[in-house]
């Protein structure tokens, strides 16, 4: 079983920056592929970023491409997503995820059994 705690979230203007961090349990979380998906009121949960076992390959919906980085801390059991030049329509419950199967990222809700509880990011203009 592996238990996910996101933080981070909050209010910010259009063109601010936020930085979620996703801590999980277990000892194994450096065999995790990781990823973080988001989901706007009425809509369904979409992908944001992903990013391999060892950090070395990652993943960007093409709306948050340039914009946000999926990084890792492995001796921390931590994965995080920095947000620059956040827009109103990225608002949403940001959750992360994790892929224990096997390391590789994934694109889709599918591809991961774990989640969190979710954080809000809301952007006002």
């Amino acid at each position: 079983q592996v238990q996910l705690v996101e933080s981070g979230g909050g209010l910010v203007q259009a063109g601010g920056s936020l930085r979620l961090s996703c801590a999980a349990s277990g000892r194994t979380f450096s065999s995790y592929a990781m990823g973080w998906f988001r989901q706007a009121p009425g809509k369904e949960r979409v992908f944001v970023a992903a990013i391999n076992w060892s950090g070395g390959s990652t993943s960007y919906a093409d709306s948050v491409k340039g914009r946000f980085t999926i990084s890792r801390d492995n001796a921390k059991n931590t994965v995080y997503l920095q947000m620059n030049s956040l827009k109103p329509e990225d608002t949403a419950v940001y959750y992360c995820a994790a892929r224990t199967k096997d390391g590789y990222l994934y694109r889709t809700v599918g591809g991961y059994a774990y989640w969190g509880q979710g954080t809000q990011v809301t952007v006002s203009s």
